[in-house]
């Protein structure tokens, strides 16, 4: 699976977890040139408190497009640290 943005592959992996039709990209399969960390940060009732990064790509920016569990709930512990994305980045085969 790939993640791809302004014509980039954020992440690539062939090891995702899929968890509420969203593929959750394990750490080492992003592409750190191109996520920065953001100050957001939302709760899942089940999974736990997300964190957020903002995709930058060629002087573009996409704010809050990536999230990750950095202390998932013992259900999500699969997800760990595993990033997934959403506004726009395209997930294809």
């Amino acid at each position: 699976m790939k993640a791809i943005w302004n014509n980039k592959v954020i992440a690539e992996s062939t090891n995702t977890v899929v968890i509420e039709n969203n593929h959750y990209f394990p750490p080492e399969s992003v592409n750190k040139d191109y996520i920065k960390s953001s100050d957001l940060h939302s709760t899942c009732p089940w999974k736990g408190e997300a964190s957020y990064f903002s995709l930058e790509v060629d002087g573009k920016e996409n704010k809050d497009a990536a999230w990750y569990y950095k202390q998932p709930s013992e259900l999500a512990k699969g997800i760990k640290d595993h990033v997934a994305f959403w506004r726009g980045v395209e997930i294809t085969e």
